[in-house]
């Protein structure tokens, strides 16, 4: 009975003491580790929501680029690191598949983080240099099939959206194309654009201004229909892979054990940033979608995903050491 006690006193001084930080929360700069380099469809996004949230907050909110080890090592500081708010994760859904790839254990993504918010979701599109001899992903898989070995992938890392869709479309479709892995979006496109590999399948938002000003060119998207800002460009579905459709989200997540109060207000300010109109409108231009679930429904997301992503890794029997 008294251990009873005990506990419950312990329980209701812990709720007090969560609800005394919130009150007071933001009272110093917020630090949000972007686990990839500079420039990539990661970072520009969690800027673009970053930028927002310190009007918003009235606080410093300040963006750290930890790239390397496919985002491992951005993401595991923030495991490390106090459960106070002020040292936060943002990242795409590859936070969620990196686990179920790799031998090792490295981190459990529901029980070592705490989801925040989810940001939305976007497509990714199969791009290559301007001067490659393919103009659609149709005429690419044709080539690949006829000179096997030739032509290469390049991915933005390990486990991410970029290396499953480009494992996807190598077994699917028999292409045996070699995955050359890369720190972040930016050295793996730098690579395309110069012709150093073939391809590769990359989120839209940092692959948008490359297609654009010629310096990339589009063969397919991954979405289950052609985009408005894009409409002659076909999907991968339709070109010679039916059923195909691999979207990129994106999310804010602090370490385990983050204070409810401190996640509410948090999960509310992001709420708040994507109904904003500047926001909004460059997310269009992206043919982002914004995210409209609450906590709750981003932790059922991430469980999801790691249902789904997980049988079609064991499937694929996709593994890195």
């Amino acid at each position: 009975m008294i251990n009873k006690i005990k506990l419950t006193l312990l329980t209701v001084l812990f709720l007090v003491k969560s609800i005394a930080i919130a009150q007071d929360y933001p009272n110093r700069p917020i630090k949000v580790i972007v686990p990839y380099t500079p420039g990539g469809s990661v970072d520009n996004t969690c800027r673009l929501i970053t930028d927002q949230l310190q009007k918003q907050l009235g606080q410093a909110v300040l963006v750290e680029n930890k790239p390397g080890a496919s985002g491992m090592i951005g993401s595991m500081e923030v495991l490390r690191s106090a459960p106070d708010g002020y040292t936060l994760l943002c990242h795409a859904s590859s936070q969620v598949y990196m686990p179920l790839v790799v031998k090792k254990r490295t981190y459990d993504a529901e029980k070592d983080f705490t989801s925040i918010a989810q940001i939305g979701y976007v497509p990714l599109v199969v791009v290559t240099y301007p001067k490659f001899e393919a103009n659609n992903f149709k005429e690419l898989v044709l080539l690949a099939k006829l000179n096997p070995g030739k032509y290469t992938w390049a991915t933005s890392g390990l486990g991410t959206t970029s290396h499953l869709s480009e494992e996807m479309l190598n077994r699917g479709l028999k292409l045996g194309m070699e995955i050359i892995s890369y720190k972040g979006a930016v050295p793996q496109l730098t690579d395309v654009m110069g012709g150093h590999v073939t391809a590769a399948v990359s989120p839209m938002p940092g692959v948008s201004g490359f297609i654009k000003s010629g310096h990339l060119k589009a063969l397919a998207v991954t979405s289950d229909k052609r985009l408005p800002n894009m409409a002659n460009l076909p999907t991968v579905s339709e070109s010679g892979m039916p059923g195909f459709e691999m979207y990129s989200w994106y999310g804010l997540w602090g370490p385990a054990n983050l204070p409810k109060p401190i996640v509410s207000m948090l999960s509310k300010q992001v709420a708040i940033t994507l109904k904003n109109k500047n926001v909004r409108d460059r997310m269009a231009e992206l043919d982002f979608e914004p995210s409209t679930a609450s906590t709750a429904q981003f932790e059922k997301i991430v469980k999801d995903e790691i249902s789904k992503v997980g049988a079609i890794v064991r499937e694929a029997n996709i593994s890195i050491d």
